[in-house]
């Protein structure tokens, strides 16, 4: 399949297919960065783990209705993808209080959240992602009220669905990030990834943090934990 980078982020690069039309190609990169990509490291084998995992959660979730950009998984480290025009807006939804929330807003690590709170970020590197409101997204974002409200309630439904399908394998799903994408025809899908990278995932028995935190805090080994949530995963049929 012939293919042209057409953009590189933090952990992914996007490629162009020039025989597949309105279809991109994903492909994860082994970069793990934190504080805005103030820390960094490589990590062999994160590409393949994060596709995988992301890949499975896609899958289940495109069977319980969810509309997502996820075709199909190509390879270890690549998934093919509809093509969509990503809105840049972080949607980031929070079951539980830990990271930024606790020392931005004084509220205790692990204050639980019902029903859960939704932030937005606005998805812009050079101003370290700052979180806006309503007004703020409506604004920035070229989106209307209405997709606005339909954006919420995706991210509400899909994180219903995560919690389920987390609970089934021993994890909290303590908080994650979400970014939407428009396809061809206008509507609005789930796109990027789910994965560790994009999650706070705790195990619900011991409370180990088997997540990008472990990375952010130097507090374990990420490919083990990585490797965990995937092996977990594959126990969902």
């Amino acid at each position: 399949m012939s293919q042209s980078l057409l953009y590189e982020g933090k952990a992914k690069k996007v490629y162009q297919t020039a025989d597949k039309k309105g279809q991109l190609i994903l492909a994860y990169k082994n970069d793990a960065t934190a504080f805005n990509g103030q820390k960094k490291a490589l990590f062999e084998g994160k590409g393949r783990l994060n596709n995988e995992i992301s890949s499975r959660i896609f899958q289940i979730l495109h069977q319980k209705g969810i509309e997502t950009h996820f075709i199909e998984q190509l390879n270890e480290t690549e998934q093919l993808v509809h093509q969509t025009k990503i809105i840049p807006m972080e949607v980031v939804i929070r079951n539980m209080a830990a990271g930024s929330i606790t020392s931005r807003l004084g509220i205790e690590e692990r204050t639980i959240f019902s029903p859960p709170l939704i932030e937005l970020f606005y998805k812009e590197d050079s101003l370290g992602d700052p979180l806006m409101n309503d007004e703020h997204a409506l604004y920035l974002c070229s989106i209307t009220s209405s997709e606005l409200r339909e954006i919420k309630a995706k991210a509400l439904e899909i994180n219903t669905q995560l919690i389920e399908i987390f609970a089934a394998i021993g994890i909290t799903l303590v908080d994650f990030k979400m970014e939407f994408g428009r396809l061809a025809s206008g509507d609005i899908v789930l796109a990027d990834e789910i994965s560790p990278d994009t999650c706070r995932l705790w195990d619900v028995t011991t409370q180990e943090k088997l997540d990008k935190d472990v990375f952010r805090q130097g507090t374990g080994n990420l490919i083990e934990v990585y490797e965990e949530i995937r092996q977990r995963l594959e126990a969902i049929s």
